[in-house]
């Protein structure tokens, strides 16, 4: 099964450790992020991948190089300017032989999760759908008590509330048909792709789970993930 990891940003929450690093390349345990990605991918069946690169290309194209000594086949396209989340995969579409019929898997190069991305892709491939995003609940607590106003008086308050969101998770399963509403040399996000296909009347599905999962953004998240992988292969 093929995959795309994106791995195009700079990274600029985790600045300084940025700006020489790709975020990819910054190390959680004994490795870097995009390895113990591979890793996990390999183990799920997916072993042919493309990287999607742009910052500091050529330290990720150097480390990883075709993928053979991780056990894999990896190939690379490149952003010669910033792209967005899904507008790499205009890339894709262009140098990659793609089978018409069969699902891709797209993740972003920053997600570490126990997600079975087997059972993600089949399930999209028995869906009908033409993308598939992996959803998970996320909560966001209020710093602040909350206040219902009406006509000018208080009519009630809740201190610091909690509210419950349903997120995209930074997995994607999609045919490769979904590629053809993604512009080339153009910014565009993953939104933009959701709703492109929703406006063309083609069908779009949620995924839910509750496995693991880390973005590392954050140089707390980076900590956190260093201290779930020594507890994982303890």
């Amino acid at each position: 099964m093929k995959a795309v990891l994106l791995a195009g940003g700079k990274g600029a929450r985790l600045r300084p450790l940025t700006y020489t690093i790709p975020k990819p390349l910054l190390p959680i345990g004994e490795k870097p992020i995009l390895e113990e990605i591979i890793e996990r991918l390999k183990t799920h069946g997916f072993r042919d991948l493309t990287i999607a690169v742009g910052y500091r290309a050529e330290l990720i194209e150097t480390y990883f190089r075709d993928g053979a000594q991780l056990g894999v086949r990896i190939d690379y396209v490149r952003e010669t300017q910033p792209l967005g989340t899904a507008g790499p995969l205009a890339l894709v579409r262009e140098s990659v032989t793609l089978p018409p019929d069969e699902p891709l898997l797209v993740m972003n190069g920053d997600i570490l999760t126990g997600l079975d991305l087997r059972a993600f892709v089949e399930s999209h491939r028995t869906s009908a759908a033409e993308l598939t995003v992996a959803t998970r609940e996320y909560q966001l607590q209020h710093p602040y008590g909350v206040i219902k106003v009406e006509d000018g008086r208080i009519t009630g308050i809740v201190e610091k509330p909690a509210e419950t969101d349903v997120i995209s998770a930074g997995i994607y399963a999609l045919q490769p048909s979904a590629l053809d509403l993604v512009p080339a040399g153009r910014f565009f996000d993953m939104p933009d792709l959701v709703n492109a296909l929703l406006a063309a009347g083609r069908g779009v599905a949620a995924y839910p789970f509750d496995d693991e999962w880390t973005a590392i953004d954050r140089l707390e998240q980076l900590e956190d993930a260093g201290r779930a992988l020594a507890e994982r292969h303890a």
